[in-house]
């Protein structure tokens, strides 16, 4: 207003000025005039291009008021769209549609291209890398998944995002990556409350009584109905004999006077381990709302690894089956399964990460029926695999114990000053699968708890001979995809006559071909090939070691090992893989009272390769002392020169 005031005054003041004095005055006049006039013009065209830029800025910013939000509460905002078509006109919302657009375009060819994370700092980045994992290419989906595993610079919120925006497939990708950040995964749903004193076994029984009796083994259907029948208090009162579960033998047994209603947790959880095994069962045990249950029972039983671990079986049998997947999902379990994956105990990990390779179907082809676990890889992993090892115990062995290092003496580890994190649970997983990455090492356990309960089953004459062992075994192995790959057995006592009578079976069964000529090796320790004067001693030292059934056939000389090992030796010879026996020279302690030499030198020698004797008692034949160890070391050796080619 001022410099138009100003422009009028001097337009007056030339209009009514007398003579001119001098004739230049008026135009220094206009001249003032119109640098005023300029310099408004250069005042707008300034405030309007000011005005332009801080426009078009805010044009560009992106709105972080929901990320602000986000990291304060644990939702994901999502902002409302208007229906007003009118605004979706204009050359304002046309500039922000292509400048959207231009960066997802640059953004998604970098990421095709270069196959590298995003700067952490671009909040693009994570819902792209969202998007990629549900890409219907499967190499995209695995890189998506990968990339966000492995970026530690998340900020909390996007973790939180993650775990709620992210699909199924993609949460069971990232619980199976390696040192995993537990904050992708949501907690399991809460339940509803119940009393302090509310008997949680009762829901176990009302679980068990909807469930159908049928598929299942006679005993386990006998103890089921013990179950069902029976009250804690009956069960305190009654102090009956030694129970075992998991089949790790009378050092792992409990009295069923210990902790009654855990116990009869324990006794219901076994049964329903034998029911998981029942596609159909399975299908009831979900619709009866048991996924939740083993879910309260997991989080209420947090002090006993026992029942954890039987109830993450039950989960691992059931992901056998995909139509469950997302129900196992919705339950919580992928979460804690892969808290449970991070446990320092390998029989604690290594059941969680069965239970997770099953619902895996994007990453493992393989499936892994009960019984039969992956100790290596254990995550998903690039490494290609290029060949097998597989570990089978004794009949009364298991899947992890059995291969532990040796039992360290008390007075020597003082001398040694060596700290328990140098001990090895199971040393195939620790030691061979770090000298040896690109193998695939599995272990099986059968289901010997049924021979361990001291308690008299009806039907406890009919146990599972070595034929019918075999049977079970290789059709689970089948499923796990034994035989498609270079393979190498590994085992002890009796558990070697056990994969010899597969191997015999398997030769004679064309379906099972890969499985035989695929075969490269074969390590025994201490396999009482030509039987074992086990059967000479007390009833006592037999159950001890062996089934009944089983101890039959131990008898020195027995015609059915003859004939087995004949069998073998014919088939060997044909396929003519490399075969390593290692044996005994101490005798082994029973007790207190009896000291015996289980596996005589002459009969773990099967009649070809090589001959290892080696000063140790029958139990420690498979347990080396240390990594350096002339055991493990010799082992070692066998497995690299079988496998040079392919490793």
């Amino acid at each position: 207003m001022s410099v138009t005031a100003y422009c009028i005054f001097c337009c007056r003041k030339i209009g009514t000025s007398g003579p001119a004095t001098k004739s230049h005055l008026p135009w220094n006049d206009i001249g003032k005039c119109s640098s005023c006039i300029s310099i408004k013009i250069k005042l707008r065209g300034f405030v309007f291009i000011t005005y332009e830029v801080l426009s078009l800025k805010k044009l560009l910013k992106i709105d972080t008021q929901a990320i602000n939000q986000e990291k304060l509460k644990s939702y994901v905002y999502v902002r409302p769209t208007s229906l007003d078509p009118s605004e979706y006109q204009g050359i304002t919302y046309q500039a922000r549609r292509e400048i959207h657009r231009a960066v997802r375009k640059i953004l998604e060819t970098e990421a095709k291209i270069l196959r590298r994370p995003f700067n952490e700092d671009h909040e693009c980045a994570l819902w792209l890398l969202l998007k990629r994992s549900q890409s219907e290419d499967r190499e995209v989906r695995l890189q998506a998944v990968q990339e966000l595993a492995k970026n530690s610079h998340w900020h909390g919120y996007q973790y939180s995002t993650v775990a709620q925006a992210c699909d199924q497939r993609t949460a069971i990708g990232l619980a199976r990556s390696k040192d995993i950040d537990l904050r992708f995964f949501l907690p399991p749903p809460s339940l509803p409350k119940i009393k302090d004193d509310y008997p949680i076994e009762d829901e176990l029984r009302l679980l068990l009584v909807s469930l159908p009796q049928s598929g299942i083994d006679p005993c386990v259907q006998y103890f089921t109905s013990l179950a069902l029948r029976e009250s804690s208090q009956t069960l305190a009162a009654k102090r009956g004999g030694l129970w075992c579960f998991g089949g790790n033998g009378l050092p792992y047994c409990e009295t069923l006077s210990k902790i009654p209603s855990e116990t009869v947790e324990l006794f219901c959880l076994q049964a329903l381990v034998q029911h998981s095994k029942v596609s159909s069962h399975c299908d009831k045990i979900e619709a009866k709302g048991g996924l939740q249950l083993l879910q309260r029972i997991y989080q209420l039983r947090k002090d006993s690894a026992k029942i954890q671990r039987n109830i993450i079986r039950i989960i691992g049998n059931m992901a056998l089956d995909e139509r469950l997947h997302s129900s196992i999902v919705r339950a919580g379990w992928v979460s804690v399964l892969a808290e449970v994956m991070k446990s320092p105990h390998v029989i604690q990990s290594s059941h969680a990460s069965r239970a997770l390779a099953n619902l895996d179907r994007d990453a493992v082809q393989e499936k892994y029926p009960d019984g039969v676990y992956v100790l290596h890889p254990q995550y998903r992993s690039s490494q290609p695999i290029k060949a097998d090892i597989l570990f089978v115990h004794g009949l009364l062995g298991a899947a992890f114990k059995t291969w532990r290092q040796q039992d360290r003496d008390g007075s020597l580890d003082q001398k040694a000053s060596e700290g328990e994190e140098d001990y090895s649970q199971c040393w195939p997983k620790s030691w061979l699968a770090s000298d040896c990455p690109a193998l695939r090492i599995i272990s099986v356990e059968y289901d010997t708890h049924l021979s361990d309960w001291k308690a008299q089953c009806p039907v406890e004459a009919h146990r599972k001979s070595i034929a019918y062992r075999s049977n079970e075994l290789l059709d689970k192995l089948r499923a796990a995809g034994i035989g498609e790959r270079p393979l190498i057995w590994v085992s002890h006592s009796m558990g070697g006559l056990l994969v010899k009578k597969m191997l015999v079976d398997a030769s004679k069964n064309p379906e099972m071909d890969k499985i035989v000529n695929n075969t490269r090796g074969i390590i025994f320790y201490s396999v009482p090939h030509h039987g074992s004067q086990l059967a000479e001693y007390s009833i006592n030292a037999r159950y001890l070691l062996f089934p009944s059934a089983e101890v039959k056939e131990l008898s020195k000389d027995s015609p059915a090992l003859k004939e087995l090992n004949d069998d073998f030796l014919s088939f060997a010879k044909e396929q003519k893989f490399a075969v390593l026996s290692f044996a005994e020279t101490l005798p082994t302690h029973i007790g207190s009272m009896i000291k015996l030499h289980v596996v005589p030198l002459e009969s773990a020698d099967l009649g070809i390769g090589d001959l290892i004797p080696v000063d140790v008692n029958h139990l420690n034949i498979c347990k080396p002392k240390k990594k350096d160890a002339f055991l493990y070391q010799q082992t070692l050796k066998f497995i690299q020169e079988v496998l040079a080619r392919e490793l």
